[in-house]
């Protein structure tokens, strides 16, 4: 048990947040994958799913009223898709791996097989499971402080249009204020040599299509796409 606990190593976490935490065991349940305790059931631990739902709500709410007070002159739906980019899963996995968060999960030995360690919903659930462990050990404004520094660069970069560029989680944003809804990719077409291939792909929303594009790999024919499917929408 105390050596499960060492390889956390939550002190080195608390010293990456700039926070010491008066209850320590609501940070380990922050970095605890539900994966860990199924398969360790004698040593009695919560996972941090709970803390995970919590910390998505602080997270919202310190982001939507950053935005709402720093943004007077901007419109609901433009306030609306500026926070479903900073929250988003891609943000937030992203935000993680900046922390190293990997380096503290506690995981099952399945998922540490398989890659857990470095999977994007695992990293973007824990960050959210640390907010809702800051919040519950030091209360709304220190955590409110922590998201607002931590997202600083990220805002800015939402201010300035920059993560537009990325259409496909954009469109994924776009789409999921109205229900946990995904895009999916389909190649129709691949042409050409090995060196000078040509992709077109469609995106589907069920089985409606909403976008099509063409380019020289995969990824900017999604990309296209995903941008066809928001003109198409009225959203860019």
């Amino acid at each position: 048990m105390n050596e499960l606990m060492k390889s956390t190593e939550l002190e080195k976490l608390e010293e990456k947040l700039g926070l010491s935490f008066n209850d320590s065991s609501i940070l380990r349940t922050a970095v605890t994958h539900k994966s860990f305790p199924n398969e360790n059931r004698r040593l009695k631990l919560k996972d941090n799913e709970r803390l995970e739902f919590l910390g998505d709500s602080v997270l919202s709410l310190s982001i939507s009223t950053y935005l709402f007070k720093n943004f007077r002159d901007a419109p609901e739906g433009r306030l609306a898709k500026m926070r479903a980019i900073l929250v988003s899963s891609d943000t937030l996995a992203r935000k993680a791996r900046e922390l190293k968060l990997s380096e503290h999960l506690l995981l099952g030995r399945g998922e540490e097989i398989t890659g857990g360690r470095k999977r994007d919903s695992i990293l973007a659930d824990a960050l959210e499971a640390v907010i809702g462990a800051i919040y519950l050990d030091h209360g709304f404004q220190t955590s409110d402080n922590f998201i607002v520094d931590f997202f600083q660069t990220d805002i800015e970069k939402v201010q300035n249009g920059d993560y537009n560029r990325d259409y496909k989680t954009l469109l994924q944003e776009v789409i999921q204020q109205d229900g946990d809804y995904r895009p999916e990719y389909e190649v129709l077409s691949e042409t050409g040599p090995d060196h000078n291939k040509s992709f077109a792909i469609q995106v589907k929303l069920g089985d409606e299509v909403i976008g099509k594009g063409e380019g020289s790999s995969k990824k900017d024919a999604e990309q296209l796409a995903a941008r066809k499917a928001l003109e198409n929408m009225g959203e860019i």
